[in-house]
Parts: C-alpha cells; sequence; structure tokens
C-alpha cells in the first residue's frame, strides 16, 4: 500500500450460513473519458491502470473469481495481456451498473462486486468487508462501505458523497449535501459541518458495492428516480425502489481514484514513493 493506514476489517472470511455462495469481482471499464481518455490503459510504472486494479481486487480472500467488463477491445486485448478475463460488453450502457449486470450473465455469480476501474490502490479488505455483509446471511440485498469524515471541507464538498443509516447499518439516504445536519441554535452551515464531524456522526460513502445476483439484475431493470437525477447518485434508484443497502462501516483512508490526469499523476507518486523510487 501507500503508507497511509490500511482499512480495519479483520473477521473471520466465508463464515455464516452462505459459506459455499459463487463469488466474482467484475470491474467495469470503458474507453470513453472526457477528462482523461482511454483511462484504463494508462501508464502506471510499467503497468496499466486496469491493470493495477485487477491485482488489487484478485488480493481480496472472499473472492472466487475476477473480471473486466469492458465495450472497447483495446481493454480486452490489454486484460488478455496480462493473464486476466475480460468480457466484451454492450456500447450502450449508461452506467457501470448496467455493465455490470450484463457482465453477469456469463458467469454463475451469486454474489458480484462492482470494483471501481480507477482505483489502483484499491484495499482489498474493503472488497472483503462488502461480501462479509452478504455471505453472513439474512435479507441482505446489496452491501457497500463508509468511512468516517474527518474534516469540515469534506463535508461541505459536493464532490464527497456522506451516508446516513439506521440502526441495523442500512443506508437511510446518500446525498453530496452535507448531512447529518447538526442543528445548533444560530449557527451556519459551516459550524453545522463542523459539528457533525466532531461528533463522529458523519461518514463518506465508498464507492464499492456488493450485490446479490437478483438485487443487480432487478436494479439494473428499474428506471432512474427523481432523487437519482437530482443527486446523481444511481444508488438512490435502489433506496426509491425499496432494495436495502447494508453500509459497513470501516475505518482507515479510501483510495485515489483516477479521474484527471493530476490523479494519475498523484498515483504515480504514491507507489514510487512507496517502492523508494523517483516516478
Amino acid at each position: 500500500m501507500t503508507g497511509r493506514p490500511p482499512l480495519q476489517y479483520h473477521p473471520a472470511l466465508h463464515e455464516g450460513p452462505e459459506r459455499n455462495l459463487a463469488i466474482v469481482a467484475i470491474i467495469p471499464a470503458r474507453f470513453g473519458s472526457t477528462r482523461l481518455p482511454g483511462k484504463p490503459l494508462s501508464d502506471i510504472h510499467g503497468k496499466t491502470l486496469i491493470e493495477r486494479v485487477h491485482e488489487r481486487a484478485c488480493l481480496a480472500r472472499t473472492v472466487d473469481r475476477v473480471l473486466v467488463a469492458t465495450d472497447d477491445e483495446r481493454i480486452a486485448a490489454a486484460v488478455r495481456a496480462f493473464g486476466g478475463e475480460a468480457v466484451l460488453t454492450s456500447t450502450r450502457h449508461a452506467s457501470g451498473t448496467d455493465r455490470l449486470a450484463e457482465a453477469v450473465g456469463s458467469t454463475p455469480a451469486e454474489i458480484v462486486v462492482n470494483v471501481q476501474g480507477d482505483e489502483p490502490l484499491l484495499d482489498p479488505a474493503g472488497i472483503d468487508a462488502a461480501v462479509q455483509a452478504l455471505v453472513s446471511g439474512g435479507a441482505v440485498e446489496i452491501s457497500t462501505l463508509s468511512l468516517p469524515l474527518v474534516s469540515v471541507e469534506e463535508m461541505l464538498s459536493p464532490s464527497v458523497v456522506k451516508v446516513v443509516t439506521d440502526a441495523a447499518g442500512d443506508a437511510l439516504y446518500f446525498s453530496r449535501a452535507p448531512i447529518p445536519h447538526v442543528r445548533l441554535e444560530g449557527t451556519d452551515a459551516q459550524a453545522a459541518a463542523a459539528a457533525a464531524v466532531d461528533r463522529g456522526v458523519a461518514r463518506k460513502h465508498v464507492g464499492l458495492y456488493a450485490y446479490r445476483r437478483e438485487a443487480l439484475l432487478r436494479f439494473a431493470s428499474l428506471p432512474p428516480s427523481p432523487l437519482e437525477e437530482a443527486e446523481g447518485l444511481e444508488q438512490l434508484r435502489a433506496l426509491a425502489h425499496g432494495l436495502r443497502i447494508r453500509v459497513v462501516p470501516i475505518e482507515g483512508e479510501g483510495g485515489v481514484a483516477v479521474d484527471t490526469p493530476e490523479d494519475l499523476e498523484r498515483v504515480r507518486a504514491l507507489l514510487a514513493a512507496e517502492k523508494g523510487r523517483v516516478a
């Protein structure tokens, strides 16, 4: 890893009544990107971005199989070149979840993990944490992760998605707004955000999901909801249609998503520092 504290999650793996489920991690990847065209094939110290994400996903101890779902033969060829498994999907998908739903048809997966294809520093413990929420049984259909919010800047940033849960740990709402709002006499939004951070009630969403197969296929078949369209958050479609999302709290720091050339340089520098070489 990168010298940052790892995600902390150490249960017995595959414990519970559903130990023998087929579990597949799928990495959606598309060539087109407004800010970083050809992003999955970006070079990071001799390996492509998609290869580094694939390597991290393969380290998850709960996953039986890892494959890349892509709409571009160049990405598929690159995946096969490093020994990975790729499946070609339609170019018409509106989201990674739609691509995931098509790709799962080629597998016997009963649990499917949606691994973001732009996080080459992904901690595989996060995958295991999300999977365990489903493997342990019960009526959980979808699981995801959350981390503590530790700064007011993150709390106020619309690019950081916040999540609040019920007593069972199921999501009540995801928002780009600073939730929860701590009501204090005569305070402004920044003071309320600071109070939420100080009280430890503010958590940010980590965009990694595990689905039961049926829940994924149902989710992908549902129409977008007004809240989803307003916030630009696909997971709100699931909540709007009554699907439960279990939010597993983890500690540590999140990964670094590569969305821009600047993000790519940051990841290169982090990996160079980790291996003691100059980028």
